[in-house]
């Protein structure tokens, strides 16, 4: 009941199949949860924490966490959500893809202990039937109006469903199958847009494994935000957990920027913060909003958790040095995470360049005149540095890590000049 009325507290549960029923399981056995992911791209983004993180919650309270990659899933396409098929992918792409994802999931997860995380990949146990074992030890059992009656395949009977999407929740119900019959797995954890899937694993189990089975479900709901925009998208595209995508800077500076009608309840959904220090994080919300408390634990919580206390310290140092203007703290790498996004202009590196001509060229002023008159303003720092001389001259010591010079104009408008 503990876990339960956590899950409750934070808003977490959307739907469940029989609540009574898995209360009284979880008070009396620790039981093996699974949670899975098709390996569609090379990373998790932000989209896909939420359920991930809940199953590690259930780890936290002694249940062993089942993680899985559709390494067989992902090659037939989830209709789930979308409006029409997807693109297939090669073996290889999904090979590759579920490598990458399942180095993600071990961050997130304990593998060690006596209720250590077990990594899957239904590939294992999928990719060896034929067509007549699917068709008469799976596909028997499903009905087809109790597909047809599914959600996620009733809206795209108008607008088309292959029959290999069609087959998808059957799919997914063999392994729900496959680890309640080889892992004693008792409950599966997923999205919202799950729930049709989840359903038909439990249908399946019941068929296959006898009318005693005990298995349950349990969605979580899906993230929104206060203003109606969609969650983990950005103007640069998906938040991303590979740091080659989105830097632990990004990462940082999307969690911190999060609005104060949503922090607190990303706060619940995302971190594992007691109920005391969220109500108390709530109440400087509340009180002195203008601190922002609550969103820089956020980010602290959320970078440290995917990129560790290493890359935190780094997306901190980055983000007081942009504020502070005192951008010579960082060295080279830390400069190409924090001005990633920077409008950029590329210098011959063997060509002299005065300060004047860099601005009109870099289109950071739009004439020599106005150029002039910004730098006798002081709104020109070079690399941080206030530069008030109109024939300063771009020299060598002006290029950080002999690569690149950072202009600034004005207060906050930043630019980066490339020497190639």
């Amino acid at each position: 009941m503990e876990l339960l009325n956590d899950l409750k507290w934070r808003g977490i549960i959307y739907q469940q199949t029989d609540e009574k029923g898995l209360e009284e399981l979880l008070e009396t056995e620790k039981i093996s949860i699974y949670c899975g992911v098709d390996p569609t791209a090379d990373s998790m983004h932000i989209g896909h924490l939420l359920p991930f993180l809940t199953l590690r919650r259930f780890q936290e309270h002694g249940h062993r966490p089942i993680v899985l990659v559709g390494g067989a899933t992902g090659l037939i396409g989830d209709p789930s959500g979308k409006s029409e098929e997807r693109q297939l992918q090669t073996l290889e792409t999904v090979q590759h893809n579920s490598d990458c994802l399942k180095g993600q999931l071990e961050s997130i997860f304990d593998f060690s202990g006596d209720n250590g995380a077990q990594m899957t990949n239904n590939y294992d146990w999928i990719g060896a039937i034929d067509m007549v074992t699917f068709l008469r030890d799976f596909g028997k059992h499903i009905g087809i109006n109790y597909m047809l009656a599914k959600d996620t395949i009733a809206s795209r009977l108008e607008t088309g469903i292959s029959f290999t999407e069609f087959t998808y929740t059957i799919l997914q119900a063999m392994d729900f199958n496959h680890l309640y019959a080889n892992y004693n797995c008792r409950l599966q954890i997923g999205g919202s847009d799950q729930w049709g899937n989840i359903t038909t694993g439990l249908e399946l189990i019941r068929k296959m494994q006898g009318s005693e089975a005990k298995a349950f479900g349990l969605t979580i709901p899906l993230v929104t935000k206060a203003d109606g925009t969609k969650f983990g998208k950005t103007e640069g595209g998906a938040i991303w957990l590979d740091p080659k995508k989105t830097s632990p800077y990004e990462f940082y500076q999307f969690w911190i920027n999060t609005a104060d009608a949503d922090v607190v309840k990303y706060l619940k959904y995302f971190t594992f913060l007691s109920h005391e220090e969220i109500d108390a994080l709530e109440k400087a919300v509340e009180e002195e909003a203008h601190l922002r408390k609550a969103q820089k634990t956020l980010a602290e919580e959320m970078t440290r958790l995917i990129h560790g206390e290493e890359a935190l310290e780094q997306a901190i140092k980055i983000t007081d040095a942009l504020f502070s203007g005192d951008i010579k703290k960082l060295n080279s790498a830390e400069i190409k995470q924090g001005f990633k996004d920077v409008p950029t202009y590329e210098q011959k590196s063997d060509e002299e360049a005065s300060l004047v001509d860099v601005l009109v060229n870099a289109k950071i002023s739009p004439s020599k005149r106005q150029a002039r008159e910004d730098i006798q303003n002081g709104a020109v720092y070079i690399n941080g540095d206030r530069n008030t001389d109109t024939a300063h001259i771009l020299s060598e010591q002006d290029r950080m890590g002999g690569e690149f010079t950072i202009i600034r104009r004005g207060k906050k408008k930043y630019y980066m000049i490339k020497y190639i």
